[in-house]
């Protein structure tokens, strides 16, 4: 008898610290809902909310959360069983929660990326956020970029030479193509081989240091084993946040979802770990030589790159940072690898994708951006560098309103620790905010015409007056994207080598293209241009 009575009471005990916090979670949905029942949305089924209308096809699912954009326009509420979130599209909104310094959490949602990525840059908040943001802004000084223009240039040549030596006219889908050489640029970010690259011509060594080329002729397969690993991971990481059954970490893994889910992950941080790996191993090699350099005050951004044939990265100064105590470890450096890894090579393909179907299918806008590539690079030898991304206007007004029709990113999400108070509602602490980018750019009370393409749109003249938080493509506030200017001057120049050795002719029409709810913006099938020598 004692021992059921001692065993009664270890239950209870047990009981207890779930009771309360089931407890505190009623009460906090209770005031929640209160605050929220005053902001429209679509009917909601009790105690499930809206969940069956987000467990559907990733193409229905794209297609609910436009109609529920235009149906509830410019704000609306979904709720589930688990959260509750507050949609938002509108420039006065995405303001007041962007440019706050309180509101810098990422979205409860997000957790089911802390596999992939850790609490690295994108998904971590408060003191580790603000920590790992000054580490790695100073690679994203203009001292810095101008060496990676140096890759992107050759990347470019690369892409050209791939195409040409198919011979005579080629159709290509883009996704795939494109996102080759992103992942080759991307890996300019972190390691940066120890010559120059005008010194070793094209010798295929990407900034990375681990050549993905070299890696290539040991395994055939290795890029697209490695791209095909991120979409299968962005697709099943949908499909688990839309499930709620799946949400339980224990229940996850004993899935067939589950069980690819680790697949693929071990893939990608297979390689983020080699990369690092070899780049340590250099450092130990050169007796940590660019490592001390790098932790004195400031010499980051005053390195010779002129004169020095060392040449800086990322992930050095990650390395120095770990070297130095700067509150980041072995495994903080992985968990920013692989974030700008994936950041940093798919999201540029997407701007590259739909930057390409929108210039093949306008044929003015292509001549044009042609004949100002051309002015550029005959007088640079068909090469690009720093000093020739001021002279391509027209080109970036071109990404620019590609960007706006096709964000690679649509939509971002915050935790509030604190009530936003909107211009017409609050949403309370507690919940989330949804704010979806795309439907931001297509709002058709900002953007006359808004599905037409329009590069004239970014003149200057044409966006004096403009909101500034109605164009939003690398987000805006605290959280902004750090890499932006990389990103567009990685376009610009693969962009440019593309149109300086071929006329587009298109095959598939961007805005017939069904697109995917993912990670970033994503064509569910191809999406394809042909490719003519000139």
């Amino acid at each position: 008898m004692a021992a059921l009575i001692l065993l009664a009471i270890a239950f209870i005990l047990l009981l207890i610290p779930r009771i309360f916090k089931w407890t505190k979670f009623l009460i906090e949905r209770r005031r929640i809902n209160k605050v929220i029942s005053v902001i429209p949305g679509p009917p909601s089924s009790t105690p499930i909310g809206n969940t069956l209308d987000f467990i559907v096809s990733p193409v229905e699912l794209w297609k609910t959360l436009r109609r529920f954009h235009r149906e509830y326009y410019p704000i609306y509420k979904i709720t589930t069983p688990r959260w509750v979130a507050v949609c938002l599209s509108h420039p006065d909104d995405a303001e007041l929660l962007l440019s706050s310094q309180k509101h810098i959490s990422k979205a409860a949602i997000y957790q089911f990326l802390h596999s992939w990525f850790g609490t690295g840059l994108l998904t971590s908040t408060g003191q580790k956020w603000q920590t790992r943001r000054k580490i790695l802004t100073p690679a994203f000084h203009f001292n810095i970029l101008r060496e990676f223009v140096e890759v992107f240039d050759l990347e470019g040549h690369r892409m050209v030479e791939n195409l040409r030596s198919i011979g005579g006219e080629t159709t290509v889908d883009l996704v795939s193509f494109a996102a080759k050489y992103t992942l080759n640029t991307i890996c300019g970010i972190f390691i940066l081989f120890s010559l120059r690259i005008r010194e070793t011509k094209f010798s295929s060594e990407t900034a990375m240091g681990t050549s993905l080329v070299r890696m290539e002729a040991s395994s055939d397969n290795f890029q697209k084993t490695y791209r095909n690993a991120v979409q299968t991971l962005g697709h099943i990481l949908l499909h688990r946040l839309l499930r709620p059954w799946l949400h339980s970490d224990f229940i996850f893994s004993l899935t067939k979802s589950g069980k690819i889910h680790d697949k693929c992950l071990n893939i990608i941080r297979g390689f983020s770990k080699k990369i690092i790996r070899e780049r340590q191993q250099y450092h130990e090699e050169t007796n940590n030589v660019l490592l001390k350099q790098l932790q004195q005050d400031d010499s980051v951004l005053n390195i010779n790159f002129e004169k020095s044939k060392k040449r800086l990265a990322m992930l050095d100064l990650l390395i120095a940072a770990m070297k130095t105590h700067q509150n980041i470890d072995e495994d903080g450096i992985w968990e920013e690898v692989d974030t700008f890894m994936f950041e940093g090579h798919d999201t540029t393909a997407m701007g590259i994708t739909f930057t390409l179907l929108l210039l093949a299918e306008h044929k003015d806008s292509q001549e044009m951006a042609r004949n100002e590539v051309d002015a550029v690079m005959r007088d640079c030898d068909g090469k690009m560098g720093i000093h020739e991304m001021p002279q391509l206007p027209y080109l970036e007004r071109c990404i620019k309103e590609a960007l706006r029709l096709y964000p690679s990113v649509p939509f971002i999400s915050r935790s509030l620790d604190d009530d936003l108070h909107l211009k017409n509602f609050t949403i309370p602490a507690g919940a989330m905010a949804h704010l979806y980018i795309y439907d931001l750019h297509r709002d058709a009370n900002f953007w006359p015409d808004p599905e037409r393409f329009d590069p004239d749109r970014f003149l200057p003249e044409n966006s004096i007056g403009r909101h500034p938080y109605q164009y939003i493509p690398f987000s805006a506030g605290p959280r902004n994207c750090i890499g932006q200017k990389f990103a567009l001057m990685e376009l610009k120049t693969l962009i440019g080598h593309l149109l300086y050795n071929f006329y587009l002719e298109p095959v598939d029409l961007a805005h017939q293209i069904q697109m995917l709810p993912d990670l970033v913006l994503r064509p569910q099938g191809a999406a394809r241009v042909k490719f003519i020598p000139r």
